[in-house]
Order: C-alpha cells, then sequence, then structure tokens
C-alpha cells in the first residue's frame, strides 16, 4: 500500500557572488542562517529570502567552544563566497542539551541578536497532539511544519538519522504522533558490536535480496529491512488514519533506501532547516 503522489523536492540552487564575497543580491537583512543541532550530525543551512544558498552537514560528536564553532560557520561561508556579519538572523533547534549552549552563543557571535531556539514551546502554528507535547523533539516539530506548509497533509515524516523517526499529520494539519526506531548506521552498529564474527562492512543498497557473501547478507538485512520497514509502517498508518499519506523523507541516512523504500513520495534534505525558518518567519510575524 504506497503512495501514487511521487515528487521531487527542487534541489537548491546557488547563486553568483559579487565582489569582496558578498552575495550577488546586496539584501542582507534577508539572510537567515538555520542549524539543526542533532546526535549524529549538525545540518546548517543560509536562506537568502525563500532559498536556500547553502547547506552543509558536519559531525556534532566534537566538543567545540562557542568561538569555535562561529569561526567555522564564517569559513564554510567564506567558501560559498557568503560573508557571515550583521545583520544576519539566526535559528536553530537542538535534541543535544551538551551542545545547545555552545552553538547558540556561537550564532549570538554572528547574529545581530541571539538566536530564536526553537523548542515545544514556540508557537509553530500546528496543533500537538502528542500526550506529552515536551517530549516531541524540535526537529520533529519543524519536520512537520514544513511538510504541511510545503507538500500538504495528510503526510507521514520519516527522518532518518541516528534515529528512524516517522511523524504523522492528519487531513486536518495536526500532528498526531509518529514512531521511533533504531536508525540505520545505529542498528549496524550494534550488530557488528555484538556479534564477533561479522566484520563492519560499508553500507550501500543491495543488488539483491539473497545475498552470496556476508557483506552482502548484512546490506540486505540492514538496507533493505529497514526500506520495508518504512513500507510496512506507512501501510500501517495509513489504515490507522484512514487515508493515503504523503510520505517525504529527510535525514542523513535517506540515500541508502532511496529507490527502495516504494512508499516514499518526495525526499527532501533540507525538510527541517526548511521549518525552521518557518519558525522563525512566524516569529518575526507576531513580533
Amino acid at each position: 500500500m504506497g503512495t501514487s503522489r511521487k515528487r521531487q523536492a527542487k534541489p537548491a540552487r546557488r547563486r553568483p557572488t559579487g565582489r569582496g564575497g558578498k552575495h550577488s543580491t546586496g539584501r542582507r537583512a534577508d539572510l537567515l542562517l538555520a542549524a539543526d543541532v542533532g546526535n549524529t550530525s549538525i545540518t546548517i543551512g543560509i536562506f537568502d529570502a525563500d532559498e536556500l544558498v547553502a547547506q552543509w552537514r558536519i559531525a556534532s560528536g566534537l566538543e567545540r567552544a562557542a568561538d569555535e564553532i562561529a569561526h567555522l560557520l564564517r569559513g564554510l561561508a567564506a567558501d560559498r563566497g557568503i560573508r557571515l556579519a550583521s545583520p544576519l538572523d539566526c535559528v536553530m533547534c537542538s535534541v543535544v542539551p551538551a551542545l545547545t549552549r555552545e552553538f547558540a552563543g556561537a550564532l549570538a557571535q554572528l547574529g545581530e541578536s541571539p538566536p530564536l531556539i526553537v523548542d515545544h514551546q514556540t508557537d509553530l502554528g500546528i496543533v500537538n497532539r502528542y500526550r506529552e507535547p515536551s517530549a516531541v523533539g524540535p526537529d520533529r516539530l519543524a519536520n512537520a511544519v514544513a511538510a504541511r506548509d510545503l507538500y500538504g497533509v495528510p503526510a507521514v515524516v520519516v527522518d532518518l538519522g541516528t534515529a528512524t523517526t516517522f511523524d504523522v499529520l492528519n487531513a486536518r494539519g495536526e500532528y498526531m504522533g509518529g514512531i521511533i526506531a533504531p536508525g540505520i548506521l545505529t542498528s549496524a552498529e550494534v550488530l557488528f558490536r555484538r556479534a564477533a564474527r561479522l566484520q563492519r562492512v560499508e553500507l550501500a543498497p543491495p543488488a539483491r535480496v539473497i545475498g552470496r557473501s556476508t557483506e552482502e547478507s548484512i546490506r540486505s538485512g540492514i538496507v533493505l529491512g529497514n526500506a520495508i520497514m518504512i513500507d510496512g509502517l506507512v501501510d500501517r498508518i495509513a489504515a490507522e488514519i484512514r487515508a493515503q499519506p504523503l510520505v517525504i523523507a529527510t535525514g542523513g541516512y535517506v540515500d541508502l533506501v532511496r529507490g527502495i523504500a516504494r512508499s516514499i513520495g518526495i525526499v527532501d534534505l533540507a525538510l527541517t532547516l526548511k521549518g525552521l525558518k518557518a519558525a522563525h518567519r512566524r516569529a518575526r510575524s507576531r513580533a
């Protein structure tokens, strides 16, 4: 039972740069830096008005001071011909409390004012039906907002990161809740650690279901197994909400199941950043 609405998100276009590393539009007040701090990686994007002009993914495992993070972000932007200087707005969310303070401090150095930190208390304009609203990660809420605003409802967002999460929006655009499963890499790491005779292999889409070597068997079990899990859970979600949802996939490991999980209709690697941008726009309009 898969979705028939197959669309692809348009990739971000890189704009030409002007002299001195400044953006060619000259609309500096429209620059927004958005950051999603996750357990495995930090996704960072820069928007010029409504266009995502740059995006990066860096490891979140290293402890960095705010000054170091700010220096890193300036360097990444400079490589794309973008100079991060005031006026600049910043918005972020984080599921890693140990990193939140330093990253927020870095954005405060870059921006004209302290960053908007999105959490369960932020007014996102979405009804949260979770039994404990505070238990929903802010990245998941940002995904839900972006899915609703950009692609429509009912929808399911599948985010393939440290965990594979499913977030469900009903036909009224309400956040109904979701599913949390071990992520693809997380599952693989546990398998390699607990099974002494299984060596680590590079995860990749399998060429066939029946593996003819240990490496092929692991790829089939982990990658194909996760793709089938996605399709099976989407089928059950559709039956429970009595509607066929559009499935939007995002996250660092989405390419492993792209084209294998038949229920996925859209892949949008910037979905969380777009949700953060929507949260910032709403906060600014209400200020």
